[in-house]
């Protein structure tokens, strides 16, 4: 009797933590205002960014990136990182190739995720892997482009150099600050000796396939006309051209039979011609081809497509989760969720202190799809919005979002997450400060 009576002994020091998280969730439900409008409302706003998300975001943004990060986990190999992003690499070196990494690619806050886990499993430094973190989304080339076209060219040019120097003041601010947790780390890591199973040359027009297949199936339309307008009017040729590279490559170097790539051809070629109008639906027949052809075919290929599984598994759920939870408190562009938006309207305009903090804060937790943020903040300026503001909220809100964060700590931990965006948010603060006070 006396041992059971020991075996039922509860330690709450532990137990105490799930009867709080039972007793929070029961008084959630218990008083989840159903009914009110605005809570319905915000819920709605939540389901609809998600489905937005989902429609037109996570096929052609994600899908490509967890490809291209599956590639960087296999085929990149340790010596690579180690010696242009490790942790005894040339400073300038590496802190120059993670702060201008963003002009290749146009990503936002969640696209950048698995492209940054990927490398910084492979053993890039801290500081380096933030770097690249930050500039993925904030340097982009189209962005600041429309941003330029948009909101004035002092305001492109802004964005342009504080985002670059925001880089690399965060990467070396992090590796700073848990320079301890660097050298603990950085201790096993040792440059591989003998070359890559593949040739550099080989690796670079690979990954060069596939990044063009994301860049070119994301390429938004200009707000004015040249040669941004005509790469997007044949976006989906670039896209196609940039897909057949592949097809060829996964044949001569990876072996997949010519019957197979010839198969998954022709299953992409039928709705492309069936539904033009919706280009999507062959882009997801191909990515599903290339998932089965990989799977299938083990050794190199199918270890590609279980790393690339491998970084969907992690990050997808938070992502979603996320994207529902801050389209509930924010609601989607042009929307309304649990806060007002003249509030933010209100709180954000002149230039000061608290006006800049406030929109560096309300930009980090936004969910900014790529190129959104410059329409977003165009209204907001026309409804009275400070330039400095704006500026720290182009800063800040391209970079993060509340899904952003998430995964970030789910790859860091909470401790280096909040430090990094702590960074950013004062950054763009300080930023958005100064640039009010040039240009009010």
């Amino acid at each position: 009797m006396s041992e059971m009576a020991e075996r039922g002994t509860l330690d709450w020091r532990v137990e105490w933590r799930y009867l709080a998280l039972l007793a929070a969730a029961f008084l959630g439900f218990f008083f989840l205002p159903v009914g009110a409008p605005r809570f319905d409302h915000a819920v709605l706003e939540g389901l609809l960014l998600a489905k937005a998300y989902a429609r037109e975001h996570v096929l052609l943004c994600l899908v490509p990136a967890f490809f291209i990060a599956g590639a960087i986990g296999v085929f990149v190999s340790d010596a690579a990182v180690l010696r242009y992003l490790g942790r005894g690499a040339n400073k300038v070196l590496a802190y120059g190739v993670a702060a201008v990494s963003g002009t290749l690619l146009a990503v936002c806050s969640c696209t950048v995720l698995p492209l940054f886990a990927s490398i910084h499993r492979r053993g890039a430094g801290l500081g380096p892997a933030t770097a690249f973190l930050y500039s993925g989304p904030a340097i982009n080339v189209l962005a600041i482009t429309l941003t330029g076209s948009v909101l004035g060219w002092r305001m492109g040019l802004a964005r342009a150099v504080a985002a670059v120097l925001f880089a690399v003041v965060i990467g070396l601010a992090m590796a700073f600050l848990f320079r301890r947790d660097e050298e603990t780390a950085g201790k096993g890591l040792v440059l591989p000796e003998g070359g890559p199973a593949r040739p550099l040359w080989q690796n670079a027009v690979f990954l060069g396939s596939l990044a063009a297949i994301l860049v070119f199936a994301n390429w938004a339309r200009p707000a004015s006309d040249g040669l941004w307008l005509a790469v997007y009017e044949a976006k989906w040729l670039l896209t196609a051209v940039a897909a057949a590279a592949l097809s060829v490559l996964l044949v001569l170097w990876f072996g997949v039979a010519r019957w197979q790539v010839g198969t998954a051809a022709l299953a992409v070629l039928a709705p492309a011609l069936w539904l033009p109008e919706r280009p999507e639906v062959a882009f997801a027949v191909g990515a599903v081809a290339l998932s089965l052809m990989i799977a299938r075919r083990g050794g190199e290929a199918g270890a590609w497509f279980e790393s690339s599984w491998s970084f969907a598994k992690q990050i997808l759920p938070l992502l979603f989760a996320g994207v529902l939870v801050a389209g509930m408190l924010l609601g989607r562009p042009g929307g309304e969720g649990l806060v007002p938006e003249h509030w933010v309207a209100v709180a954000v305009g002149g230039n000061s202190p608290a006006a800049n903090l406030f929109a560096a804060v309300a930009g980090a937790f936004m969910y900014f799809a790529t190129l959104t943020e410059v329409p977003i903040v165009q209204g907001l300026v026309g409804n009275g919005m400070g330039q400095g503001p704006a500026l720290a909220l182009l800063l800040a809100g391209p970079a993060l979002s509340l899904p952003n964060m998430l995964v970030i700590a789910s790859v860091l931990g909470w401790r280096k997450t909040s430090a990094y965006v702590a960074l950013v948010v004062v950054l763009a603060t300080l930023s958005g400060f100064v640039y009010g006070s040039w240009f009010i």
